[in-house]
């Protein structure tokens, strides 16, 4: 049983990824220690958070975090949206100039804030701007480019098909799709059909994203679908050994037993102490937070430890009431 093909490497351009495991970007959670977290737990690609392609927001300090690849295993990948070719062009060149060896384009993101600017998935709408989004930024860099999209912008409008053509057309390396639209947000099922018909329709890689969140839902996936690679998003978050445990049950067709609490509190202080390091008190302290209530949402008497957790303002304290409750668990 060993060897399954999604534990097979991946080749995208002229970059090889290790497996076909991938953690999906998500802004405000796929950061430089959650990328390396999921990197050490046998995911075998990561993709940065979005950075807005936009030259006045590459100073701010966000984009700052955003765009820091230290200590990465390679290929390293940059996330870039915006709406107009030139400005995603020069996006395109300046992640390459920080080190990025793939460039990754957001035509996904469904948040209203960037669609209100016609980036993420309102481009979707507009067939011939994806066109020339694509061609510009391809041209722009000499390292492969590839597209995070979803179905459509609106369901009943579903476009994908017509999207992936364009994206082979334009020399796209990869195709990363949400089995949703843009309407649906992340409400109901994810849908796998027009993916699978996509996978049937291109000769470039195809990654399925959307809903997978257990060993046994990514292989039934990337079996039905026949697709290249699967990407992980939510189903990572607060669990970022999802990508050990698919190698486990692909390997042994066997699920492993969840983290002890003492592995659990390995993980979490580990992580915890990463987070402080790469941000600073003020910062490190308030993004920690969501992480702490993802690892503990299951435990007992979680919710009024995560109430008092909530109201630590520095890291030395979040850190001590983390590191008691998890001790008071075991």
């Amino acid at each position: 049983m060993n060897n399954h093909p999604l534990l097979t490497s991946l080749t995208i351009g002229n970059q090889t990824i290790q497996n076909r495991l991938i953690i999906a970007p998500m802004a405000g959670v796929t950061d430089n220690p959650f990328r390396r977290l999921c990197k050490s737990f046998g995911a075998g690609h990561a993709v940065s958070e979005m950075i807005i392609a936009d030259t006045a927001l590459y100073a701010r300090k966000k984009s700052l975090y955003r765009a820091n690849f230290d200590g990465e295993i390679a290929p390293i990948c940059a996330q870039i949206a915006g709406a107009e070719p030139d400005k995603l062009a020069e996006a395109a060149r300046f992640q390459v100039a920080n080190g990025a060896q793939i460039v990754d384009i957001n035509m996904g993101c469904p948040a209203k804030k960037v669609c209100k600017k016609l980036a993420g998935s309102a481009l979707l709408q507009d067939e011939q701007l994806v066109k020339k989004l694509l061609e510009a930024t391809i041209d722009a860099v000499d390292v492969p480019v590839t597209l995070k999209t979803r179905l459509g912008f609106a369901n009943g409008q579903e476009n994908i098909l017509k999207i992936a053509e364009i994206a082979e057309s334009a020399g796209i390396a990869a195709i990363a799709i949400h089995g949703r639209t843009r309407e649906d947000f992340y409400t109901g099922q994810a849908r796998y059909d027009l993916i699978q018909q996509v996978k049937q329709m291109v000769k470039i890689p195809i990654i399925v994203n959307g809903d997978i969140d257990s060993p046994q839902k990514a292989k039934a996936i990337f079996e039905a679908t026949g697709v290249d690679a699967v990407m992980i998003g939510r189903g990572a978050q607060g669990k970022p050994w999802i990508f050990r445990d698919i190698h486990h049950y692909l390997n042994t067709g066997k699920l492993p037993d969840a983290p002890n609490i003492d592995e659990l509190r390995q993980i979490v202080l580990t992580h915890l102490e990463e987070l402080y390091q790469f941000y600073g008190e003020y910062s490190g302290c308030r993004i920690a937070r969501k992480h702490i209530a993802w690892y503990t949402g299951g435990l007992p008497n979680s919710n009024a430890f995560r109430e008092a957790m909530y109201q630590e303002e520095s890291t030395a304290g979040q850190f001590r009431v983390v590191e008691r409750f998890l001790r008071s668990s075991s």
